[in-house]
């Protein structure tokens, strides 16, 4: 599948994956030197791209294993929704879940996309739900085991 990309500053890099079976393409901080997050702190992070992504696809915006397990910055909305109509710069809001000062490079990877299919639903209201074996039981009624 080809995405359209548009550089919107000439230093941005273009989303790359980091192996050949990947799913999700590594984004680039855009920044003016260094920027620090103080603990529990979320700051935007731009990557100077734009994209075209297809009608039914979606690009959601995940964490960086590594980023978060090591150093505690990760996606403050946890994923971000790209939508398929949306053709501004995409930005990562990062926040600082750690109890130390941490800091974003110019270049350093912040954050990976995957593009995704998605199904537009129709919703429709009812006065009445079928029947299942759990029914209403929310968090944890399955089981632990």
């Amino acid at each position: 599948m080809k995405v359209n990309v548009k550089k919107l500053d000439p230093n941005a890099i273009i989303p790359t994956y980091g192996t050949e079976f990947a799913a999700g393409a590594d984004l680039y901080a855009l920044t003016e030197g260094t920027v620090e997050l103080t603990p529990n702190e979320t700051k935007l992070i731009k990557t100077g791209i734009a994209m075209e992504i297809p009608k039914g696809y979606v690009g959601l915006v995940y964490a960086r294993s590594g980023l978060a397990c090591k150093r505690g910055l990760a996606p403050a909305n946890k994923v971000g929704v790209i939508d398929a109509d949306y053709r501004g710069e995409i930005m990562v809001a990062l926040h600082n879940h750690s109890d130390k000062i941490a800091s974003i490079e110019n270049g350093e990877r912040i954050a990976q996309m995957v593009i995704a299919p998605f199904i537009t639903a129709d919703y429709n209201e009812v006065e009445e739900l079928s029947d299942t074996d759990r029914g209403a039981g929310g968090f944890g009624s399955t089981g632990k085991k």
